[in-house]
């Protein structure tokens, strides 16, 4: 008879929490998780579901201008915020419910409550107390505003998707991907748009052409792009709000959402009576195995840092459960993730940008292209994709692929499963296209790009 009440407790049923309980529970370990707030996490509560849900209303209103061009008699119907609002919610319950069910199907015990780690074995949720040989922390991140004149006023992302009315004035605080993509949803819904970033050009450690193109391709839809900018003061004028910005003009908003990053969520968690690490960006420090230096607690997911995306922390959380329940060898390979920014036009990328290749290699070339999409050469919209590949040299290796346009995210995700093969750009030029598609563009670069 174990010593232990559960061989894990996990804290937080997110994304990576829930799947290292499930996984560890079908090796047959005794699993407890808590949550406190929703199952699912950021991703299916306030992340990336109801995100590229809300993208998908947002992609309505820019469809029936063009569907002019194609011969439909078209016009822009009044837009519903309530009903695109309260389907979301049904959606998401209804995936709770399902993360319940998978969670009970595991045989994982779940505990709805805020746990605190109590000491090295020991959990307590509520007054009641808990132990486990392992505890694992998945409590993912979250939204930070910081502390200015009136920023009592302003919204982060967990609250934007439930606003009681429409904003038909949006201001948008940061730099990326979060702040991008709620740019061009509220946009394309019809809201006056205005984007303020403090840096010379948002979407930071992505590559910089795509950022430089993505800059142009927002401008162009309608967004009010502010960079070099910041917020100083909001103030309540009546119903709306006055926002002061520090190159001293005034916008009028009816909301003003700050995107300006996410902070690890281990408020109340009780790691000041374990040894656990946290380092300068606070974030829980782990080694190769997720253990943090109080051997029996370990951590995953957005909580350590690292691709703050929700497939990472579930390769991490199969990892977990396989190594420490499965007797199973398995380590996440961090190279060659693909990601995607849903903004309009979507952004998908996977590998090195350009700046990361020069440092890495000694020689790379390059492959460009940017056109006008078919479907816009009837629809009208101004609106260009533009596609990029580096290859190094001495091993004619693809190392990176960047897109800006329509589906980028769909065709980066079977493009990231070549470069994670090791293809080169032979394999590439070798490929028959499938036509007409914008992904063919990727097998047709022939010439590298010289600069002019």
């Amino acid at each position: 008879m174990s010593e232990f009440d559960y061989d894990l407790f996990v804290i937080g049923a997110g994304s990576g929490g829930v799947r290292a309980a499930r996984m560890a529970a079908g090796f047959g370990a005794r699993v407890a998780i808590a949550e406190d707030r929703y199952l699912g996490g950021t991703c299916v509560n306030v992340g990336c579901v109801p995100k590229k849900l809300y993208v998908y209303a947002a992609q309505y209103g820019k469809g029936f201008e063009d569907a002019r061009g194609f011969g439909w008699d078209s016009h822009l119907p009044p837009f519903n915020w309530s009903t695109l609002r309260d389907n979301k919610k049904i959606e998401i319950a209804r995936l709770n419910t399902i993360y319940d069910k998978l969670l009970e199907g595991a045989g994982a015990q779940l505990f709805t409550g805020r746990a605190a780690i109590v000491d090295a074995h020991t959990v307590a949720v509520g007054q009641q107390l808990y132990t486990a040989e392992k505890i694992l922390i998945a409590t993912g991140g979250w939204p930070h505003i910081p502390e200015f004149s009136g920023s009592e006023h302003a919204v982060s992302s967990n609250e934007i998707f439930d606003l009681d009315t429409f904003p038909e004035r949006l201001v948008i605080v940061g730099g990326g991907y979060i702040a991008v993509e709620f740019a061009g949803i509220f946009n394309g819904l019809g809201a006056k748009t205005t984007q303020l970033y403090r840096g010379p050009l948002f979407l930071r450690g992505f590559d910089e052409d795509i950022r430089r193109h993505a800059a142009k391709e927002i401008s162009n839809s309608g967004v009010d792009l502010r960079f070099k900018n910041n917020v100083q003061a909001i103030s309540p004028v009546g119903s709306a709000l006055e926002v002061t910005l520090t190159d001293g003009s005034r916008l009028q908003a009816d909301a003003v959402l700050y995107a300006t990053g996410r902070k690890p969520h281990l408020t109340g968690l009780g790691l000041e009576n374990v040894g656990v690490g946290i380092s300068a960006q606070g974030t829980i420090e782990v080694d190769s195995q997720y253990r943090t230096s109080e051997p029996s607690i370990f951590a995953l997911g957005d909580v350590i840092g690292g691709m703050e995306l929700t497939p990472v922390a579930l390769a991490e959380g199969m990892a977990f459960a396989r190594h420490n329940f499965g007797e199973q060898e398995n380590v996440v390979d961090y190279e060659f993730i693909p990601t995607a920014v849903f903004c309009q036009p979507n952004i998908g990328t996977v590998g090195f940008t350009e700046e990361e290749a020069r440092a890495k290699f000694e020689n790379i070339q390059l492959f460009k292209s940017s056109f006008r999409p078919m479907k816009h050469t009837l629809s009208g919209r101004n609106e260009k994709s533009f596609m990029k590949m580096i290859v190094e040299t001495a091993t004619d290796r693809v190392v990176g692929v960047h897109m800006l346009g329509p589906d980028a995210g769909e065709v980066i995700q079977g493009i990231a499963i070549a470069l994670r093969a090791g293809a080169t750009k032979a394999v590439f030029d070798t490929t028959i296209g499938i036509h007409p598609t914008t992904a063919e563009e990727f097998v047709t670069m022939r010439e590298p790009w010289t600069g002019n």
